[in-house]
């Protein structure tokens, strides 16, 4: 279940209830005073707000289907993008556990970063010492500088007007790769964001030479008996509750779940540490290749 969708269903039927409780208070002290029927002042107050409830929640089902229904992403593979040498001899041998990561997810024109697709909303949490920390978080909508395609739009919402007066991705990526740092990056599928990365290395005069974890590849190494990888199939599997499904952000803070949940599974399958996991994870892209095949 998308539990932000069900938190803002409750909170505007809670709003609904609110406002429906204060007419009738004001109905009665009309009675009170004027002497007017408040019968018939709370029957015109429910006349009023309880369609309109009804209308916004029927909006909200239909939001929350349609996104539960759209496709994932291809898959993604390439050792040259998850296998970066950035500190690894100094990483490799620590804990999982003692890390700094940073989760993070791109919003895009389309699936061809090659092709000419963009990248229009970058987000981005951190996980340090094994919790994630909500305060500190970077996200940005960034203009593509070309239209986006409704079809695309249909997936993420993010419209042509929404990023008309964002910054350029030469502005927003160096400022990303500021909130990164030294930490690891780790992202569902990650070989497709981080493709839309290196492609702007160059006009953006950044360099994302860090290392790179993979939960859609972490997944295969400790759920080999399922081909069941999307995030949403994980995120069911491990428990995690979804929030805001297909924005950069909500995507971020899904697979940032997903990875704490996983840090402890990590453990009793022996991989204790940075080089066992990206290790474990590697071997797994043939395994994939080999489950498509099926």
């Amino acid at each position: 279940m998308n539990h932000h969708a069900t938190s803002l269903r409750t909170i505007i039927s809670i709003m609904f209830g609110i406002l429906l409780a204060l007419a009738l208070i004001i109905a009665g002290l009309a009675w009170f005073i004027y002497g007017q029927n408040p019968a018939l002042a709370a029957l015109a107050v429910a006349a009023l707000l309880l369609p309109a409830w009804a209308i916004l929640d029927h909006m909200m089902t239909a939001r929350h289907y349609d996104h539960r229904n759209l496709p994932e992403r291809p898959e993604f593979y390439d050792h040259g993008l998850l296998s970066q040498p950035m500190h690894m001899e100094e990483l490799g041998g620590r804990s999982l556990k003692s890390l700094s990561y940073v989760v993070f997810d791109t919003e895009t024109t389309g699936l061809s970063p090659s092709g000419g697709d963009e990248i229009i909303s970058i987000a981005g949490v951190r996980v340090r010492d094994g919790k994630l920390e909500r305060g500190d978080v970077y996200t940005a909508l960034v203009n593509p500088g070309r239209k986006i395609p409704k079809a695309s739009i249909r997936f993420h919402g993010i419209t042509d007007d929404m990023v008309a007066s964002e910054r350029n991705i030469a502005t927003v990526l160096p400022e990303f790769k500021t909130f990164v740092g030294d930490s690891i990056l780790v992202a569902h599928n990650a070989a497709f964001d981080m493709k839309f990365l290196k492609l702007k290395e160059e006009s953006c005069n950044v360099v994302f030479d860090h290392i790179v974890l993979d939960t859609l590849l972490l997944s295969v190494f400790m759920h080999d008996k399922t081909t069941q990888h999307t995030l949403d199939a994980i995120a069911e599997r491990l428990g995690v509750d979804i929030e805001g499904r297909h924005t950069a952000l909500g995507d971020s803070l899904v697979t940032a779940g997903v990875l704490l949940r996983m840090l402890d599974m990590l453990e009793t399958r022996g991989i204790n540490t940075l080089r066992q996991a990206i290790d474990a994870s590697n071997q797994m892209v043939e395994v994939r290749k080999q489950q498509e095949q099926f």
